[in-house]
C-alpha cells in the first residue's frame, strides 16, 4: 500500500517526521518497506498484513496515526441531496448469486461532464503511482484509495435494459475487459451482466463496452461486497489482478459499502455536476451487529506482564473503532468495529492495547506466566517415526497434495472411489486430491534418477483425503517412504517403526493385489485384524509407469492405528546376562501357508525363552517333496532370563516348535 504524506494529513495532524512516523509504523505492526519523495511530499510503501484490510486504504492508516499520537481523526462528512427523480425508474439490478455477491449497491447521476481531473485530484493519485485518466474514473480510484472500498462507474446509456444482473458466468461466456484483451469465462465467475452480455468482471475489472469515456452524460456507480474466495479463485484462474480484486480477496467493510458510494456520488457532482437520482438500490440484508467481547483488565496485565492504566487501554480500544457496550471495575464490555474482522477474541484486544501502547514499553524482564507446551500424542508419534526413519538412511521429503489422476489409477490400497478434483488447480494436470503418497514419492526418485542420483530414499508424513458418498472426505496421516532395498527390507522397517511405537507390537500380513507391486513380494500389513499398511517391492510394470531405471520398494502406513496401539510412556526392560542360543529349522509345508502364519504358530508355541525369528530362505523341489510343497529355514534365538539355557533345553523349545507346525500345517521337519 502506497501512502501519500499530503494526502494522509488530509485526515490526521501529521507534523512528524517521516522517519520516525515510519518508524513507529513498524513497531506497531504496519511494516515500513521504503520512503520516497515525491515533489513537495514524501510516499511511504507499507506492507498491509491480510488480516489488515483496513489498511488499504488512507483513511485506515489515518486512523492508524491518530491512535498512535493521540491525535483527532477527520473522516469528510457526506452529505448527498438527489434531485432527479427516484433511481429506481432509471435502473433495476437484480442479484441471482447472493453467495457470491453479498450486497450490490447503485446509484444513477444524469448529465455529467467528463473531462480532465482538477489537479489536486490528478496530484494525489500520481503521488501514489495512480494512473490518471479522467475526471469520474479518477473519483472512483481516489475513494478506492482513500477509504479501501473498490467502485465501478459503468456509461448508463451502454446498459441494456438499462438493468443490471448480477449472476454466475456461463461456461465459455466470452468478455472484454478495459484492457480490451478477451477472456474466457467460468460458471465460478461472478459476471455484472446487462440484459444482453457481461458489462464487468465482479470484484475484478470493469468491461470495455460499458467504460467511461468522453460521451459518457449519465452514470452508473458500483458499489458491491464480493465473496473474496470467489474473487480470487477467478483472478488466479484468468492472470488478471487489480487493486480491486486484492482488495475484495481481503473482505472489505459491508458498512463501508455505502458510504464510498456516497463519497463517490459526493465528489462527482462537485467535479463533473449533472444530477444524483433519488435513493439508492441496494440488494443486500441489514447489516447484523458484531457480537462484542469481554476484555478483563486483569487479563492484559497477566498476559503482557505489565499493567496498562485503564484510561489508556480504554483510549486505545475506542480509538480503534471500538463501541463500550457496557463496562465495570474490572471489564469492559466491547463491540469490534466492522472493518475489523480480525478482532473477535479477548486476546485480540489484548494485542492491540500491546501494540499501540507500544512493545518497547514491555521490559526484558518482565514476569509473564509461562506454560511448557504440551505435545500431542500424534507429534511423539511422529517424532519417533521421524527418527527410525532418519536412522536407517531414509531422507524427508516433502510433495504435493495434488496429483494427477492418472497416480489415483495407478495405486489405490485404501479405496476404489474416484479421487476428489479441485476447482482451481494452481498446477496445470494436477488437480486431483491424493489418496496415497507413494506416488508422489515415486515421482520424486524418478527425478532423482535424472539428475544422477540413484540411490534417493525418501520418506513423507502427510495426509490422504479418501471420497466417501455423501461425506466429507476421510483425512487420514500416513507415513510412506520409497527405498532401492527389497521387500523384506522394507518390511522390516515397517515392523521397526510398529516395535519403536510399542515393543509388544506385531505386525501382521495378508495378500496384495496391486498392479504397481508384485504378487509375491508384497502384503497389506495389519494389527489386531485389520489393515494399516501396504509393503511391496515394484512390479516391472510399476516401473514402467514411473520411468524408473533401478528396483524399488515401497511402503505406507496409517499412524491413527500405530497413534492408538503406541505406548508413549517409555519403559525399561532387564536386558539378560546370559547367552543366546540358535537353532535353524527347516520344514516342509503346503505352497499356500504364508510366512506369517506360520510366525503366529511359532510365536504361540514357544514360551518366554525365545527371543528372535529370523527367515532364512524358500526352496522348491517337486522331485523330492512333492507338487504344492515349499521348504521354509528359518532360525529361532532363545535366551533365558535366569539361566544359561542347556542344549537339551533349546532342543525341547525346538521340537515344540515342530510339533505345532506339524498339528496346525501339517508341516514335516527335514531329516
Amino acid at each position: 500500500m502506497i501512502v501519500s504524506t499530503n494526502w494522509l494529513g488530509q485526515y490526521v495532524s501529521i507534523d512528524i517526521d517521516v522517519a520516525a512516523l515510519a518508524d513507529r509504523f513498524s513497531m506497531a505492526g504496519l511494516n515500513h518497506e521504503e520512503t520516497t519523495p515525491v515533489g513537495d511530499e514524501y510516499a511511504l510503501d507499507l506492507e498491509v498484513t491480510s488480516n489488515r484490510p483496513d489498511w488499504l486504504g488512507h483513511i485506515g492508516v489515518a486512523r492508524e496515526v491518530s491512535v498512535l499520537y493521540s491525535q483527532e481523526l477527520k473522516i469528510p462528512a457526506v452529505d448527498l441531496d438527489g434531485s432527479g427523480g427516484p433511481v429506481t425508474d432509471a435502473v433495476k439490478v437484480s442479484v441471482s448469486c447472493p453467495d457470491i455477491c453479498y450486497r450490490y449497491t447503485a446509484r444513477v447521476i444524469r448529465g455529467v461532464k467528463i473531462g480532465p481531473s482538477p489537479d489536486w485530484l490528478a496530484e494525489r493519485l500520481r503521488a501514489i503511482g495512480q494512473p490518471v485518466v479522467n475526471n469520474v474514473v479518477d473519483i472512483t480510484n481516489f475513494v478506492m484509495m482513500e477509504c479501501g472500498q473498490p467502485l465501478h462507474a459503468f456509461d448508463l446509456s451502454k446498459v441494456a435494459g438499462p438493468e443490471i444482473i448480477v449472476r454466475r458466468a456461463t461456461k465459455g461466456e466470452q468478455f472484454t475487459a478495459i484492457d480490451h484483451r478477451t477472456y474466457e469465462l467460468d460458471p465460478d465467475d461472478c459476471v455484472i451482466g446487462d440484459a444482453t452480455s457481461a458489462a464487468a468482471l465482479g470484484g475484478v475489472m470493469g468491461g470495455a463496452e460499458s467504460e467511461v469515456t468522453e460521451q459518457t452524460v449519465d452514470l452508473l456507480i458500483e458499489s458491491a461486497e464480493f465473496a473474496p474466495l470467489s474473487v480470487r479463485t477467478t483472478a488466479r484462474r484468468l492472470r488478471l489482478h487489480s487493486a480491486s480484486s486484492y482488495r475484495f480477496e481481503r473482505r472489505v467493510d459491508p458498512v463501508g459499502v455505502d458510504w464510498a458510494s456516497r463519497r463517490c456520488c459526493q465528489l462527482i457532482l462537485e467535479i463533473a455536476g449533472g444530477q444524483l437520482c433519488e435513493g439508492v438500490i441496494d440488494t443486500g440484508p441489514a447489516i447484523e451487529p458484531r457480537e462484542t467481547i469481554n476484555l478483563r483488565l486483569a487479563q492484559i496485565q497477566r498476559v503482557l506482564g505489565i499493567a496498562v492504566p485503564r484510561d489508556e487501554v480504554e483510549r486505545i480500544v475506542v480509538a480503534l473503532g471500538c463501541q463500550v457496550v457496557s463496562q465495570g471495575d474490572d471489564f469492559l464490555e466491547l463491540r469490534p468495529a466492522t472493518w475489523r474482522r480480525d478482532l473477535t477474541r479477548e486476546i485480540d484486544l489484548i494485542e492491540e492495547v500491546a501494540r499501540i501502547y507500544g512493545y518497547e514499553m514491555i521490559p526484558e524482564d518482565a514476569k509473564v506466566p509461562m506454560v511448557s507446551s504440551h505435545r500431542t500424542d500424534q507429534d511423539r508419534v511422529v517424532a519417533d517415526v521421524r527418527r527410525v526413519l532418519t536412522a536407517v538412511g531414509i531422507d524427508e521429503a516433502m510433495t504435493r497434495t495434488v496429483t494427477p489422476e492418472a497416480w489415483s489409477q495407478v495405486f489405490t490400497p485404501w479405496t476404489t472411489i474416484a479421487p476428489l478434483a479441485v476447482s482451481s488447480p494452481m498446477i496445470q494436470g494436477e488437480e486431483h486430491l491424493r489418496q496415497s503418497v507413494i506416488p508422489s514419492l515415486l515421482n520424486a526418485r524418478r527425478l532423482n534418477e535424472s539428475k544422477s542420483n540413484p540411490n534417493a530414499e525418501l520418506f513423507e508424513v502427510a495426509k490422504l483425503f479418501l471420497p466417501q458418498r455423501g461425506a466429507l472426505p476421510d483425512e487420514r496421516w500416513v507415513v510412506a517412504f520409497v527405498c532401492g532395498r527389497g521387500y523384506l527390507d522394507a518390511k522390516g522397517i515397517a515392523e521397526h517403526i510398529g516395535r519403536s511405537m510399542n515393543p509388544r507390537l506385531r505386525l501382521g500380513a495378508e495378500p496384495i493385489e496391486q498392479a504397481l507391486l508384485e504378487v509375491e513380494r508384497s502384503c497389506y500389513l495389519t494389527l489386531a485384524g485389520s489393515q494399516i499398511g501396504v509393503v511391496g517391492e515394484l512390479s516391472d510394470e510399476g516401473r514402467k509407469q514411473f520411468k524408473l531405471r533401478g528396483d524399488a520398494a515401497v511402503c505406507e502406513l496409517q499412524l491413527a492405528p500405530l497413534i492408538a496401539a503406541a505406548e508413549l510412556i517409555r519403559q525399561h526392560r532387564i536386558q539378560s546376562e546370559y547367552p543366546a542360543i540358535d537353532r535353524d529349522i527347516n520344514v516342509i509345508v503346503d505352497e499356500s501357508l504364508t510366512w506369517a502364519e506360520l510366525d503366529a504358530t511359532i510365536r504361540d508355541s514357544c514360551g518366554p525363552d525365545m527371543e528372535q525369528i529370523t527367515y532364512l530362505d524358500t526352496y522348491r523341489d517337486p522331485g523330492k517333496d512333492g507338487t504344492g510343497k515349499k521348504r521354509l529355514l528359518f532360525n529361532v534365538t532363545f535366551r533365558s532370563q535366569t539361566e544359561t539355557l542347556t542344549g537339551s533345553a533349546t532342543d525341547s523349545h525346538r521340537d515344540r516348535i515342530v510339533e505345532a507346525i506339524a498339528a496346525n500345517h501339517d508341516g514335516q521337519l527335514v531329516g
